[in-house]
């Protein structure tokens, strides 16, 4: 942070607690940029990698290895790193004189030539690989089992706040009395949100007080290449449907104290995700780890996750079964 990522994000949450549990190490940050003049970065951060720049990647390298780091932690997603498929980080990868324990935030089950070659090439150079669910650690077995990787399962964390947000009472909110569906995270067309405002006039029909709230500025990346127009969309669908008066949207990218709030006055959490190959959803550790009720299409992780809890079947005020196609 404060880049609008949802790999920032999960690099912020983690860094302190590991710092903290190792108080005779010195934990920094190393960030990736993808816009040329930076962020005002945290003094955790010591040094910055310009995405396309392949050199920027070798001073990383060369950083940390006078700087004596003992280990590594990588985060990897397609789509944040520079080169084809996000190959640059490869060169980083190679210079390293030290352990590097890779956490893969994406697992594709058909990935395309160079994506292959990259992933593995991250398997080759890694001294270990981190998956949060189970089903990633059979895929790399299934997918690149030539190489054996050595990997561990770890379920996505969350900050350590699930007591306060079950307190929160919408009591004093403008939610006051209402029954709130949520969704929160940076909105991009894979999100779904449309299959839950064309669903809400059968629910509204049954259920008045429902307000369908959506939490989240546009993704950067949607943002450069389409501007406002899957959000504006969205909007003029809710007035087509004649539920605008029942839908918030909420164009920000708000704090881990603000979403405490956003998380405690949802009484329903609804994840449509449209990508099935989704294997990690922070959004969806964080609800979930606060207690909340989720209804989600069965991307990888939810359906992973989910599976361990009661499941009950939505259907609409007709009896039928809902679907997101």
């Amino acid at each position: 942070m404060p880049r609008k990522c949802g790999i920032a994000t999960f690099t912020s949450d983690c860094l302190p607690p590991v710092a903290a549990r190792h108080p005779q190490s010195q934990c920094l940050a190393v960030s990736v940029n993808d816009i040329p003049d930076g962020y005002e970065y945290p003094e955790v951060v010591r040094f910055e990698i310009e995405e396309q720049d392949l050199s920027s990647y070798l001073r990383a390298a060369d950083f940390l290895n006078i700087s004596n780091v003992d280990i590594v932690c990588l985060q990897h997603e397609f789509g944040i790193f520079g080169g084809p498929a996000g190959g640059h980080i490869l060169a980083l990868l190679r210079e390293l004189r030290m352990p590097v324990v890779t956490t893969l935030h994406t697992l594709l089950r058909s990935p395309k030539t160079d994506q292959r070659r990259v992933m593995e090439g991250l398997i080759s150079l890694s001294t270990r690989l981190v998956v949060m669910a189970e089903r990633g650690r059979e895929m790399l077995q299934a997918i690149y089992q030539r190489r054996r990787p050595r990997s561990t399962s770890s379920p996505h964390g969350i900050p350590d706040v699930a007591s306060s947000i079950r307190l929160t009472s919408k009591t004093s909110s403008e939610w006051k009395g209402k029954w709130c569906c949520s969704l929160f995270g940076l909105l991009s067309p894979n999100k779904g949100i449309e299959f839950v405002l064309n669903a809400l006039p059968e629910i509204l029909a049954e259920f008045p007080e429902v307000v369908y709230i959506v939490l989240g500025a546009t993704h950067p990346n949607e943002l450069r290449e389409h501007g406002e127009a899957y959000r504006l969309g969205l909007e003029i669908l809710a007035k087509k449907n004649k539920v605008d008066r029942n839908v918030i949207f909420y164009n920000q990218f708000v704090d881990l104290e603000n979403l405490k709030e956003f998380i405690g006055a949802a009484d329903l959490y609804i994840t449509p995700y449209l990508n099935e190959a989704q294997i990690t959803s922070g959004t969806l550790a964080y609800t979930f780890g606060a207690g909340k009720a989720v209804v989600s299409t069965p991307y990888w992780h939810a359906a992973e996750l989910l599976a361990t809890t009661g499941v009950s079947w939505c259907r609409s005020a007709t009896r039928r079964p809902l679907h997101a196609k």
